[in-house]
């Protein structure tokens, strides 16, 4: 009897088609079919892993969910007996924190396929190259050329990447999202940037923006923090090529701080297949399919071996090469169960605060009580 598993991803073609490219090769290794539906980002980032745990075997999940899911039993932990070699390379092969972000209680829910954080975009032609400092940045903002992308979570993860940019690492405790004087100065910063975007930037997410700064007609030079897509970075993916770097810095400091993004491959607990569903999520993760299959249909590997890879990088531009020390430098967002609903709502006052030209004093008091919410203090 054939056996058949069912996945769900993300709908982009980073995502979707190296899924579908490497399900094709597992088909033809094993003979085990992998069909793979897609959803929204809004989605991906907010949907109910326990719902999708219901309804296919693998699942792409981000990493935040992991203390949520862990609770609520839907995702099987991928660490068994027997394959600790396998995990020990792929551990060691991890792009900044992106494997251990899903680790949870000394378990490891999923594998990382893709790696991304918060980086610099900019076109050439348009500026000379990236900028080195938020302090250029701002001249550059102000005259019209940059965009930053803010709708929900997204304006989170721009607080989130210049307070730890700064030294502020947001949630440290429970009792307080970021100290008062720290989370002045970040929201500060922040606001002072997007005065200088469009006010439509607040309703656009990292795709929107890069397909707004992809045309021929654009003026925008530069986006300072962005999760990268290493598509925009292909010659012939849009009509204007999308260049990649580290942030730009503050004060001399060394790009690190970007909020941690990517992907990773998890197996639900309900699968009627789970073997043969922690098969495929051991084969997609490793070295070998990273920097071969994966990378060649469009994904942004989660592998250290193809951010390295000579060929992987001359087919986007450096992207990988040039962004990895924001990536080794990323902050890991908290993960606990009751984290989801923060991060929502916080968004959404963030964003109520920018639009409003809020001061940061009762922008940050709300963030406080959110956050205690959150953490079930």
């Amino acid at each position: 009897m054939t056996v058949r598993l069912k996945g769900m991803t993300w709908d982009h073609p980073r995502g979707y088609d190296p899924m579908v490219a490497c399900s094709r090769l597992w088909a033809q290794k094993t003979g085990i079919e992998i069909i793979w539906q897609k959803r929204s980002l809004q989605d991906f980032e907010c949907f109910p892993v326990e719902e999708l745990a219901r309804r296919y075997d693998l699942i792409v999940i981000d990493h935040p969910h992991v203390g949520q899911i862990t609770k609520e039993g839907c995702l099987l932990p991928l660490d068994v007996s027997g394959r600790e070699v396998e995990r020990e390379a792929l551990a060691h092969g991890s792009v900044g924190p992106s494997y251990p972000s899903y680790a949870w209680k000394g378990r490891q829910w999923a594998f990382p396929i893709d790696a991304a954080t918060q980086v610099q975009a900019f076109v050439p032609g348009r500026i000379a190259g990236p900028v080195s400092s938020f302090a250029e940045m701002m001249d550059l903002a102000r005259t019209g050329r940059v965009a930053l992308p803010l709708r929900p979570p997204h304006s989170l993860m721009t607080f989130y990447t210049l307070a730890a940019h700064l030294g502020y690492a947001c949630a440290a405790d429970r009792e307080r999202f970021i100290a008062p004087d720290a989370g002045v100065e970040v929201w500060e910063r922040l606001s002072e940037l997007v005065r200088l975007v469009d006010p439509n930037d607040r309703e656009r997410d990292p795709i929107a923006v890069f397909e707004r700064m992809a045309g021929l007609d654009s003026t925008i030079a530069c986006v300072p923090y962005i999760y990268g897509y290493v598509s925009y970075a292909w010659d012939g993916f849009r009509p204007v090529r999308i260049h990649f770097a580290d942030i730009p810095t503050i004060d001399g400091r060394k790009p690190a701080g970007a909020a941690l993004g990517g992907t990773g491959i998890a197996v639900s607990a309900m699968s009627r297949h789970p073997i043969e569903a922690s098969d495929f999520a051991y084969w997609v993760a490793s070295a070998d399919v990273q920097r071969g299959a994966y990378a060649a249909a469009g994904g942004q590997p989660g592998h250290a071996a193809a951010w390295e890879d000579s060929d992987v990088n001359a087919a986007s531009a450096g992207f990988y090469e040039k962004t990895r020390a924001t990536l080794e430098g990323s902050y890991l967002r908290p993960r606990h169960d009751g984290y989801m609903p923060f991060q929502a709502a916080a968004s959404e006052r963030i964003n109520a605060g920018l639009a409003a030209g809020e001061g940061a004093r009762p922008l940050l008091r709300d963030l406080d009580d959110l956050w205690r919410i959150g953490s079930g203090s």
